[in-house]
């Protein structure tokens, strides 16, 4: 089931590193929970897929031209670690800005029933029971 994870998640970041947003939806089980990476300002938890929508709505609200393109994608039995490097300009500064994270998708069959984002990849790598 990895592998067909890994494909999903593949198609969902191509479309995201090209600013497409919508994709990516049917993904996410009813009971999934979406925790952003600890360092982001709105940092808090949601819960099934209206609470993601709710968070993307919000975050893409600060961005103009926002892209979040997949570098490498890491197997770890249920769950999947994607680097993933962002690029935007903030909506009210224009100030563009890049950044790298990374991703922790833990699946459920063919749904995410968990969502995490970290900055650091010896984190991610760690919440899914990897090193280094």
């Amino acid at each position: 089931m990895s592998q067909e994870n890994v494909d999903a998640l593949r198609a969902i970041y191509e479309e995201w590193g090209r600013g497409n947003f919508r994709t990516g939806v049917d993904l996410y089980d009813p009971l999934c929970v979406f925790i952003p990476f600890v360092e982001f300002p709105a940092a808090d938890y949601y819960l099934g897929p209206q609470g993601v929508r709710k968070f993307m709505l919000e975050f893409l609200g600060a961005w103009t031209e926002l892209t979040i393109a997949a570098e490498e994608f890491i197997e770890a039995s249920n769950s999947v670690v994607v680097a993933a490097h962002w690029t935007g300009a903030g909506r009210e500064s224009g100030a563009p800005t890049e950044n790298r994270v990374f991703d922790t998708w833990t699946f459920r069959g063919r749904t995410a029933i968990r969502f995490e984002g970290f900055t650091s990849r010896a984190e991610a790598l760690a919440a899914v029971g990897l090193s280094e």
